[in-house]
Parts: C-alpha cells; structure tokens; sequence
C-alpha cells in the first residue's frame, strides 16, 4: 500500500491537540514530534541491519545495527520541527534542507534553498507536516531523485486526497506515511478540516 495511515487511539488524540485552535504552540510542537517519530519508525521498517557481535554482561550475542545510509530531508520551515524530534532516534541519520514557499496565486512551490550532501544516501525521509495540494512534495521528491536517492518516503502529518494522488501520479514508487487522511482542499488549497499552518502554529508566527 502506498499511503500508510495510522490508525490508533493515540494518534487519533495527538491529532484532535493539533488540530485544536486553542493549543498553544508548545503544546502543538510537543504533538508534532510525538507523531513525527511514530511515523518514522513506521517509515524505517524495511531498513536493512548488518550483523553486529557483541558481549553482553552474561554471553556473546550476534545483534544488527542499520546497514544503510539514510537521510532526513525536513522542508523549511514547518519541517524542522519533525527532523528536530526524528534525529534523536535515528542518529546515524543525515539532515539535508531544502526551502520552498508556496506562491499565493498560482499555489505552485517556489525553491528558494537546497543543501544537499556531495553523496546521496541510500534512503531518504522527506518531511513536511502537509501533504496539501502536493506540489511540494512533488518537487522535493523530484530533487531527491536528482540527487541520486534510491529509496524516498514522504512522512506528513496531515494531507488531502488531491495531494496524495498527484505525488502519487508523478511519483508512483514513493510511499506516503500520513497521521490522518483529511476531506479535502478549499479553494486556497489549504487542508479541511486541517488545522491550519504547521509552521505558524510550531513558531507563533501569526
């Protein structure tokens, strides 16, 4: 399946505090990073362990440890608060940038910032809390390709089905890690019910 939703009471009440107007930006930013490791550990499944020997305080034990590189790639800026909480449980893990903003009128992804590795990893993360209309993705995913990454996953919080299905259609071999799949978009392409701009709501820029 190529949209992994989760599905649970715990993450049904991280959403129902994100989405909530009245929580405070600590409050928000706490949701997110509890969510944004949920879904990294889901999206990391499939990583590839190499033996590992070691003694333990009793015997020897033959273990693994992740045999492949990885990559965070938070989108600036309402990304950073997903690598920020992420990192801490893949710290063999790299954090490269990229920087969009979404022009007004025409809803398409402007680049404005890229900081990539000389050397792609084998795996990366793309993470933007959400999946709107899914020019942003699609870019990002494109500029992954670019770079030379093998195994790309889009982790988002939140996302709407027109945004799904065109990262989907342009790239189909990508696979989707959301909290919730929402309704739809309104006509300024923002999520409904959503809960409003990640990235204003994490910093209290409003």
């Amino acid at each position: 399946m190529k949209i992994n939703l989760l599905q649970h009471p715990l993450a049904t009440q991280l959403l129902t505090l994100l989405r909530d107007k009245e929580s405070s930006p600590q409050i928000f930013r706490d949701a997110v990073k509890r969510l944004s490791v949920w879904l990294a550990i889901e999206a990391t499944r499939d990583l590839k362990l190499k033996t590992s020997k070691i003694s333990t305080p009793v015997s020897e034990w033959e273990g693994g440890v992740i045999g492949e590189s990885l990559a965070l790639i938070p989108i600036l800026r309402a990304g950073l608060g997903m690598s920020d909480a992420i990192i801490d449980w893949l710290p063999f893990a790299q954090i490269n940038h990229l920087g969009f903003y979404r022009d007004e009128k025409t809803l398409q992804p402007v680049p404005y910032y890229e900081k990539l590795n000389a050397s792609p990893p084998q795996n990366c993360l793309v993470l933007d809390p959400m999946l709107a209309t899914g020019g942003t993705a699609v870019a990002a995913v494109h500029a992954m390709k670019k770079w030379g990454v093998g195994n790309i996953c889009f982790i988002g919080l939140l996302g709407a089905p027109e945004g799904a299905e065109n990262l989907l259609k342009a790239h189909p071999d990508v696979t989707i890690f959301l909290a919730d799949l929402d309704e739809q978009l309104n006509n300024k392409g923002y999520i409904v019910p959503g809960l409003g701009d990640a990235g204003d709501r994490q910093y209290n820029t409003f």
